[in-house]
């Protein structure tokens, strides 16, 4: 296995040099590594740096390096894991060359997730987390973060599965960004309120090919039962862009407002807040000291999703526009209409075109031309 070192925020590590040519360079590699996921990475370490965790579990690590980074730029107590034994020279030339207190272990995830406990908990799979929940929801005593890339399923492009997977039933429309990060904390919160265990998202995000969740969990059965008040559906009219959201876990038959038509139904999903102000607020405040080579990107979005509304849907303005045949101003311009109409609104993270707003569609079609 060819070795190439590399530098990620403050950390040098080794990992495979990957075939170019391949559709999808880090599946090929003897030990998986994706470039694409430093931003992933990157928002791990300014979390982390926010919080008082004292022991963290990478628990599907490959060549190590989010454990790696952890100790390095956090100060924590790293545990590195990976079933494979293919990982496991590269993990201890990682520890032995740039890490040497990192803890390394080779067992499949949820085995070492059910034998021990970590105050953050880490779990980022090829594919999806749904497997790994139960185990990682009894192993977290505090933090539980939580990567998934199969977006696909999660936003209703492969149906079937995603309703396997995780037990809720997504819609494919201009928003399914939104609902596949609200799905799969919806799923997240149902495997971890069975434990009587309170959820608290403190930081939420969709992009490009993944969803990442950073989850704060507590105990007790009152604090389960304040995070189930959460779940529920988003109704979307069949044939305008009218949208309302029913909390509870049985979905209702309701008709549009605003044309009368059936509804499409979504859920059960996360219907409350995904990220914490404060929580952001810190994570911005880490950026200067972390050398990150992802800075500018992480915070344009982080400064998004601070101003970013709590609702569980956005509109796309091209979306509408097509629909009411307008030609739309720009979308800061829509923004600033609305809010001087005593209406809320703002951008979104998870695109360029969306907007969220309590406005009705009438004063949104007003300000959008």
């Amino acid at each position: 296995m060819e070795l190439v070192e590399v530098k990620e925020g403050k950390t040098r590590f080794l990992v495979p040099i990957l075939d170019e040519n391949q559709n999808f360079p880090p599946a090929g590699a003897p030990v998986f590594f994706n470039k694409k996921m430093e931003l992933n990475r990157d928002t791990t370490i300014l979390m982390l740096k926010c919080l008082d965790a004292e022991s963290y579990l990478d628990a599907m690590s490959a060549t190590g390096v989010r454990g790696i980074r952890v100790y390095n730029e956090c100060g924590i107590k790293a545990t590195v894991n990976d079933k494979s034994a293919d990982a496991i020279p590269l993990l201890e030339y990682n520890k032995d060359t740039y890490a040497p207190d990192i803890e390394i272990t080779n067992l499949d995830a949820n085995v070492i997730m059910n034998e021990r406990r970590f105050d953050a908990v880490d779990i980022d799979p090829f594919g999806t987390p749904a497997p790994f929940m139960d185990a990682a929801a009894g192993c977290a005593k505090k933090y539980l973060f939580i990567t998934a890339t199969d977006t696909a399923p999660l936003c209703g492009s492969h149906l079937k599965a995603g309703m396997r997977r995780y037990f809720a039933r997504p819609l494919n429309n201009e928003y399914h960004s939104e609902m596949g990060l609200r799905i799969l904390l919806g799923f997240a919160v149902r495997e971890i309120v069975k434990y009587d265990r309170g959820v608290e998202p403190l930081f939420s995000f969709a992009r490009e090919h993944f969803v990442r969740i950073y989850l704060k969990l507590s105990y007790g059965a009152g604090k389960a039962d304040k995070a189930m008040e959460n779940i529920g559906y988003i109704h979307q009219c069949k044939k305008c862009p009218y949208r309302t959201e029913q909390k509870g876990l049985l979905a209702e038959t309701i008709v549009c407002e605003e044309c009368g038509a059936p509804m499409h139904v979504a859920g059960p999903l996360w219907l409350g807040p995904v990220s914490k102000k404060e929580i952001i607020d810190g994570m911005l405040a880490k950026i200067p000291e972390s050398e990150l080579g992802t800075q500018a990107k992480i915070e344009k979005m982080l400064n998004i999703c601070r101003e970013e509304l709590d609702s569980s849907t956005f509109y796309d303005y091209h979306v509408l526009s097509r629909y009411w045949k307008v030609s739309p101003v720009a979308v800061d311009t829509v923004i600033q209409r609305l809010k001087e109409k005593g209406y809320s609104a703002s951008r979104v993270h998870y695109a360029g075109t969306g907007i969220k707003t309590d406005a009705p569609l009438n004063e949104i079609r007003m300000a959008l031309t």
